[in-house]
């Protein structure tokens, strides 16, 4: 986000002109920091590692937070808290405003998953505090298949809440008189907050928790901070010292101004370690996956200092800042707020009106994103960071009282913005309290609970009387089920389709699970002669767990893998790893899940993932067919579930 401020005269860097209020070079990180980030968006497989965006925007703006608050230190030896946040709120709340009210406006008139929790996340976005509302609500920054709204606002808070700290912690650190222990401290702050994530981070686990907390990801901000700290003269940091104090003054500033002009001095080696560290960058956002150790571990902190060689070797050498500040970098740059505001709610709001969108409306919906960020960059933030609110709404009525169209025109406007705060205070009442997918899981879970009580019952009954007549024979009594959420949803239908089946499923369950589960069923006596694994939707597989899943359940038992179907980037390697074990294994068969739903997308629910129940329907027509075509090649031992009098299996067709 863009914060201008002035630079004292003898600290402005060299390729500032008296009269500019303006670092060279960092509209242009900006603008590549923002496009970044909406690559990683919108167009995920290219830039896999493009959330590090958000870490050059951290840096940036703790190395012009700090500047800022500095140089009114060095002017008057306070700081404003009142001025300070008053800019803030003139510099990120208007664009805000529009952004909410609009948003959750079309959200209400296109209902869905898109309103669940939605009053939750306005609040979030209007206190500043969303990150932590989603941690709250378990919800996953990670997550390709929820429509949440304003996910992309949690950097907004996290910087939000920095200014809100970072002054009171910066006036303290000023009063320290030694340049080297002030930026030491800094760099402490930024070193326990690194450390504290990568205690935190759990490899395998989602690392949204430590990914949106401001303790765990306030170290840019602090390297942003201890450039700004490194780069300024010690005259502006420091107490001015008495002739009685100038030894010590030649041991602490003295030295930290030798320091810091040797740090400056490589002129003709500053814009190649610039465009170096840039290019360090770009390998990230190509490379760096998000959710493995090594970003959470040091790969963002790298990133963070990355940004730092960037900014210092923009802000002090006139060459590589013009690099940087490219006409159409600067100009996205000065207008990188607005964009990275509007880019992704206009993106979830385009794949709910248009779930098959494909790569021209993704490009559609950037371009407009960058179109109405710069008009309220034009007509919005420019004039209330020029005039204030108060200025600004005087202007407005001095525009309305010219004339009488003019009059209109603001009548239409405030009109449009009473329909505005409507449409989200209903979108906010209506919110359903979880998504369709949420509501198939859970009636799947309550089912198989259901049926656990029932047959533990009965078995309870059968003990008791001795001359009880046994059981009769089902269709699922020789099946054992295994997998993920999409069977949890299914659950009925399978209930449904193979009367008795014992099924074992769960949310964001992976393939390495399934031996450790089949493993306990065999010691317990209950792994039936039948095994359905379906769990290739949270993540790559490996041949070895498929063949831990076969040396688990014996060479005698049948073995039905189910495709996985989801927008995901390791499904197509799942699915082609299933499809290639079957092929090299007699008693295993396939059900091809995601041949089978794929034309019939809209049986799923909002996420596109999980079943409705027609689709439910499908997936137990999918694996009745593997066992269909299992029977006469791999009969079984005594009987098989398809062979109780029922007709023989076909795929019905979807109603």
């Amino acid at each position: 986000m863009k914060l201008s401020y002035r630079t004292p005269a003898s600290l402005r860097p060299d390729s500032e002109t008296r009269d500019s209020r303006r670092f060279s070079g960092l509209d242009g990180l900006r603008g590549i920091a923002v496009s970044v980030v909406l690559v990683f968006h919108f167009f995920p497989q290219m830039l896999p590692g493009g959330f590090v965006g958000v870490d050059v925007f951290f840096v940036i703006s703790g190395f012009l937070i700090t500047g800022l608050l500095v140089d009114e230190y060095a002017r008057s030896r306070r700081i404003s808290l009142r001025r300070f946040w008053s800019r803030r709120v003139r510099r990120l709340v208007p664009p805000l405003v529009p952004l909410v009210l609009l948003c959750c406006t079309v959200a209400w008139m296109l209902g869905g998953d898109v309103l669940v929790g939605l009053g939750w996340r306005v609040l979030g976005a209007v206190t500043f505090g969303y990150n932590w509302v989603s941690i709250a609500g378990s919800t996953s920054y990670f997550s390709a298949t929820s429509p949440e709204l304003f996910r992309n606002l949690w950097s907004l808070a996290v910087e939000e809440q920095f200014y809100l700290v970072w002054p009171f912690a910066l006036l303290a650190v000023l009063l320290i008189r030694s340049a080297r222990i002030r930026l030491a401290v800094v760099c402490t702050l930024g070193v326990l907050s690194l450390l504290w994530m990568g205690f935190l981070f759990q490899p395998g686990a989602d690392p949204t928790r430590v990914y949106y907390g401001s303790d765990t990801h306030s170290f840019g901000l602090f390297a942003g901070a201890a450039l700004a700290l490194l780069l300024r003269h010690p005259n502006g940091l420091v107490t001015p010292t008495s002739n009685a104090n100038a030894s010590a003054a030649r041991t602490g500033p003295a030295g930290f101004t030798r320091f810091a002009s040797r740090l400056a001095s490589p002129a003709r080696l500053r814009p190649w370690l610039g465009l170096v560290a840039l290019l360090g960058i770009g390998a990230a956002a190509a490379w760096l996956p998000a959710a493995g150790p090594l970003a959470y571990r040091g790969g963002l902190a790298a990133i963070s200092l990355l940004s730092c060689v960037v900014i210092w070797a923009a802000v002090r050498g006139a060459r590589f800042g013009r690099w940087l500040d490219t006409p159409v970098l600067r100009w996205t740059g000065e207008r990188s707020y607005g964009i990275y505001l509007w880019h992704w709610p206009l993106f979830v709001l385009a794949g709910v009106a248009w779930p098959a969108a494909g790569v021209e409306v993704h490009l559609l919906v950037a371009a407009v994103a960058v179109l109405v960020a710069a008009a309220s960059y034009r007509w919005l933030e420019q004039p209330v960071r020029r005039r204030g609110l108060r200025g600004g709404i005087r202007s407005l009525s001095r525009f309305a009282t010219e004339s009488w169209s003019r009059l209109a025109v603001v009548g239409v406007a405030a009109m449009v913005g009473l329909i505005l705060v409507g449409g989200t205070t209903a979108a906010v009442v209506v919110a359903p309290a979880e998504t369709s997918a949420q509501a198939r899981i859970t009636s799947g879970r309550h089912l198989l609970e259901a049926a656990q009580a029932d047959r533990k019952r009965e078995d309870a009954e059968r003990k008791s009387d001795p001359t009880a007549a046994p059981a009769p024979a089902a269709p699922g009594d020789l099946i054992s089920a295994v997998g993920d959420s999409v069977m949890l949803a299914s659950a009925p239908e399978l209930e449904g389709r193979f009367p008795g089946i014992l099924i074992d499923a769960a949310v964001s369950r992976g393939m390495r699970a399934a031996p450790d589960i089949l493993a306990a069923q065999a010691a317990a006596g209950t792994l039936r002669p039948v095994v359905v694994v379906g769990l290739g939707t949270n993540g790559p597989i490996t041949r070895d767990e498929l063949l831990a899943i076969e040396a688990t359940i014996g060479p005698d038992r049948k073995l039905v893998l189910v495709t996985a179907f989801a927008d995901r980037d390791w499904t197509a390697g799942v699915n082609e790893a299933l499809a290639g074990f079957a092929a090299d294994h007699r008693l295993v068969g396939i059900a091809g899940w995601h041949d089978a739903i794929a034309p019939h997308t809209d049986v799923l629910a909002g996420d596109n993932i999980h079943p409705g129940p027609t689709g439910g329907r499908i997936y137990a027509d999918c694996i009745a067919s593997a066992l269909d075509w299992l029977a006469p090649q791999h009969p079984l031992h005594g009987r098989d579930p398809f062979r109780l009098g029922q007709d023989p299996v076909v795929l019905r067709p979807v109603a």
